[in-house]
């Protein structure tokens, strides 16, 4: 989610491994190099060697370019031996390069995916938008923007992989508004995993975020009801074009799973539970798994749990496609 008066020092996920040439047989590292300072990194690469050292799979690696909205973007596709389903990977919030430390724990566990830098940032092209450079990366013009992009990136995926696997979309954090925005652009999205995504309007969270401040002891001193106070009636700080995922996630019809941790100081869990539970009241195929100790990055926590059961859920697709 965004802070307007700085980045989160914890990126919802992974930084740049580069990988040169195309079409190279990849086999995993057990050394990769991360970013000191971001310390869940750390935490990925144990993840990654756990899950994929019993049986380690091979997969090739090819570098693409495509076109999104006139910008050309430039990302890796990763494409295992007998890949079961397939994800493109979309961005949280921050200038994030193509996520390959994470694509790479994905195909080793049969998942082929499709990982690209962020327009403006990397070698793709277009601007970035965000408060490090002095402009709003939640209004609606930039979210829908961005979900342009990841519908164009579901049409290479597509055309790679020939149709052979259904293909969803997988991200957290602020891809909890983009995923449904770009599901509902692209008819070929058959599923969405989402880590930690608010399932109320972009304003109503950054009130949230605004009460919470950053204190990771907020849940010891605050309750439910002055949380939710606060998301209902405080005043916004900044004005600009919402965006409710509700009203997008009431039109679709493709399985979700949104994975949240009970201590989350970004998103409001319980509220965003509750809506989803009224979707799923009108018959949609959505589902939520709860950790109750985990905060917001639980996809990269101590935990590997999460991670091992969006895998599995993902790897069953293939009866959906």
């Amino acid at each position: 989610m965004q802070n307007f008066k700085h980045l989160n020092t914890a990126k919802s996920f992974v930084r740049n491994l580069s990988i040169t040439g195309t079409n190279n047989i990849y086999k995993p590292s057990r050394g990769l190099n991360f970013n000191i300072l971001t310390t869940f990194l750390l935490v990925l690469s144990v993840l990654s060697n756990n899950l994929s050292a019993a049986n380690p799979k091979s997969f090739t690696t090819t570098n693409v370019t495509f076109t999104s909205s006139g910008i050309s973007l430039s990302g890796t596709i990763f494409k295992p031996d007998h890949a079961t389903a397939a994800v493109v990977i979309v961005h949280g919030s921050g200038q994030e390069k193509r996520m390959t430390e994470f694509a790479t724990l994905l195909a080793d566990n049969g998942i082929a995916v499709f990982t690209y830098d962020k327009r403006g940032v990397g070698e793709s092209g277009g601007v970035y938008a965000g408060p490090e450079v002095g402009t709003n990366n939640v209004d609606a013009f930039n979210l829908n923007l961005l979900s342009s992009d990841v519908s164009s990136a579901v049409d290479i995926l597509s055309k790679d992989l020939q149709n052979k696997v259904p293909i969803g979309l997988i991200g957290g954090s602020q891809a909890g508004w983009i995923i449904p925005l770009a599901a509902q652009k692209n008819k070929k999205v058959k599923f969405m995993t989402i880590f930690s995504g608010a399932l109320i309007t972009v304003k109503e969270q950054l009130r949230f975020q605004f009460y919470t401040n950053g204190d990771s002891n907020f849940w010891d001193t605050h309750t439910e009801d002055d949380a939710r106070k606060h998301i209902m009636t405080d005043p916004d700080r900044y004005e600009f074009e919402d965006t409710d995922p509700n009203k997008t996630l009431a039109h679709l019809s493709i399985p979700g799973l949104w994975i949240f941790g009970g201590k989350d100081i970004q998103v409001p869990v319980n509220l965003s539970i509750e809506h989803l539970n009224l979707l799923k009241s009108n018959k949609t195929k959505y589902e939520y798994k709860l950790y109750p100790a985990l905060g917001h990055n639980t996809a990269f926590s101590d935990s590997k749990e999460p991670v091992e059961y969006a895998i599995a859920w993902i790897k069953n697709r293939k009866s959906s496609k």
